[in-house]
């Protein structure tokens, strides 16, 4: 079973993640902020990440550069009210995320993301 790693601050938000992908048959690890999310990066080993950009202690940005050190192959997305076009979001992508989801979002969408990327 693949573990996918939910990083976002908003309980809401992330709480939709957790039963949508958990509904499609994924081993959910999820963290509140973004330095409780490199300690489950650490201790979990994901498949996949999904990150928010802007959160606490650490951000979405950090996350990604992070990952990607440790473990280039994991795939990593990000769920941003920031626009496409946002500088962050070109940063997020020279630092190799995969995919950005804006919110708010498509869950469909997401499922169609995170099926593509773990195939």
């Amino acid at each position: 079973m693949k573990t996918i790693l939910i990083i976002e601050d908003d309980k809401i938000i992330k709480g939709i993640i957790e039963f949508l992908l958990k509904k499609q048959g994924f081993n959910i690890v999820s963290a509140g902020d973004g330095m409780e999310g490199i300690d489950k990066i650490d201790s979990s080993s994901p498949d996949l990440i999904i990150t928010d950009v802007m959160m606490p202690f650490k951000s979405g940005l950090e996350i990604i550069a992070y990952s990607k050190n440790k473990n280039p192959n994991v795939p990593i997305v990000i769920i941003s009210s920031l626009g496409k076009e946002d500088n962050t979001v070109k940063t997020a992508f020279d630092l190799g995320v995969d995919d950005v989801l804006a919110k708010p979002f498509n869950p469909g969408q997401l499922a169609d993301i995170v099926t593509r990327l773990l195939n």
